[in-house]
């Protein structure tokens, strides 16, 4: 029996039953039987969970379509058996059908039982064919075909259609959010620069491109970038341009006091020190101490010194830190929905009835740390999330709420000495000058970012 495709089944089944996240348990898996791993299976592993768990619902679709036994009613090794053999039939096309089959039948022998005749059968009769017709059926007029066209779950379809999307929008935002992401690194211009660093890793066999922003790198057939030396060392780190936006939106300045009051894992907490030249003072809260512990980590091996971390609830208030900062950051917890292409858990983990809890700490966390601003200091809201409700809605009710903030424009100069790629970005996606709204495209993720400043005394 292949090692590879169990480790994944086992990955699958746990994701299910244990509702955890798939980058977790997938590590674990591995870490487990890595004496009995290569490298290329470690690959077809992480393909399998990715891929599967990406278009769960497209391959629930096609299972329906040859099973008399509903899907609740299968057990879930043989239903998660058939989900990864039907996506490497379907989708990887360096995989012949009778090695997918063959594995998802041995598999079916050892975790099904009676049902390896079943398992059999339907793998059989599935072909590449089988997604083109849903394909071919999908009908823009139709949310219900978009949905098992691209994997999206209905509830999310019905909250961009109310937020006044048209069908063709929805469609290409499901669309988008099933492309397999590239992997990005941020520069840690403490260290090295941005030319140095691409030849280091272009001497290694890498494949690097220009990001969108100057101080990003994209990187093609890659590894475990995170054993290369030039990592741990902290000549970069990995993080997504969008996520490093937000950052660079708020603009620090060396010597100022910047919040980040939802830091963690320290992405956008180690670029705000970068900006400011590693002078000055960062504030990093997380709600949770282990949490804190990943800020403090990526810090110091970028070589920060001017954050200090604190297990700090940010909806909560506290009199000590009232007009105390200069600049504040609130990458607030979020649905996540722009970041489905990196996360297709999140799909099926998110219900409508979250809605409401998240947003209402959205505004807490707002309404909150904006008493911690300076009189004329500046704050920047953001999430990696398309709904109004999390964004724009939750604006215009601080807004109402607190006549002394007003909205800041986002500051063009800020891209002014960026490269080709950055310009043409922001002259195709950003439409308004008072919010960064971005839906996920071929590009980025999407994401949001609004700047506030508290009007100051006179």
């Amino acid at each position: 029996m292949d090692k590879a495709r169990e480790v994944a089944l086992k990955v699958l089944y746990k994701i299910d039953k244990e509702n955890a996240y798939s980058n977790i348990i997938l590590n674990e898996e591995i870490n487990k039987n890595k004496e009995k791993l290569n490298s290329k299976d470690i690959s077809l592993i992480s393909e399998i969970i990715y891929g599967v768990t990406t278009w769960r619902l497209t391959i629930d679709e096609i299972i329906k379509k040859y099973s008399k036994i509903r899907i609740k009613k299968i057990s879930p090794w043989i239903l998660n058996i058939l989900r990864m053999s039907i996506y490497q039939i379907i989708f990887l096309d360096k995989i012949p059908k009778s090695a997918a089959v063959n594995e998802g039948v041995n598999l079916a022998k050892k975790y099904g039982g009676k049902s390896t005749g079943f398992t059999n059968a339907i793998l059989r009769k599935v072909t590449k064919n089988d997604y083109e017709e849903i394909l071919k059926s999908e009908n823009k007029d139709n949310l219900e075909s978009i949905s098992k066209a691209y994997s999206m779950p209905m509830w999310i379809i019905e909250e961009l259609k109310k937020e006044n999307f048209d069908n063709e929008k929805i469609e290409t935002i499901c669309k988008n959010s099933n492309i397999r992401p590239k992997i990005t690194i941020r520069v840690n211009n403490l260290k090295t620069d941005i030319k140095k660093l691409r030849e280091k890793l272009e001497n290694k066999g890498f494949e690097v491109n220009e990001g969108i922003l100057k101080d990003f790198l994209i990187l093609n057939k890659v590894g475990s970038i995170e054993k290369l030396e030039e990592f741990k060392d902290g000549l970069f780190t990995i993080q997504d341009e969008v996520a490093g936006l937000s950052s660079l939106v708020l603009d620090p300045k060396e010597n100022e006091i910047v919040l980040d009051a939802c830091s963690s894992p320290g992405g956008k907490t180690t670029y705000l020190a970068q900006i400011m030249n590693n002078r000055g003072k960062i504030i990093a809260w997380d709600i949770h101490e282990n949490r804190t512990k990943l800020v403090n980590n990526t810090a110091k091996r970028l070589g920060i010194n001017i954050i200090t971390t604190n297990t700090e609830d940010a909806t909560i208030y506290d009199e000590f830190y009232k007009e105390k900062f200069d600049k504040i950051l609130l990458d607030v917890p979020c649905l996540g929905l722009g970041v489905l292409k990196r996360k297709p858990d999140i799909k099926w983990q998110r219900k409508k009835e979250d809605i409401e809890e998240i947003t209402n700490t959205q505004y807490k966390i707002l309404e909150t740390c904006s008493k911690y601003l300076k009189n004329g200091g500046e704050l920047v809201y953001s999430t990696c999330s398309i709904f109004n409700s999390e964004n724009a809605d939750i604006i215009n009710k601080f807004l109402k709420n607190n006549s002394e903030f007003k909205i800041e424009k986002i500051d063009k100069i800020l891209i002014e000495d960026e490269n080709e790629n950055c310009k043409m970005f922001f002259e195709n996606y950003l439409k308004n000058d008072e919010f960064l709204q971005v839906y996920q495209n071929e590009k980025t993720d999407g994401f949001f970012i609004c700047k506030l400043i508290k009007i100051p005394r006179k």
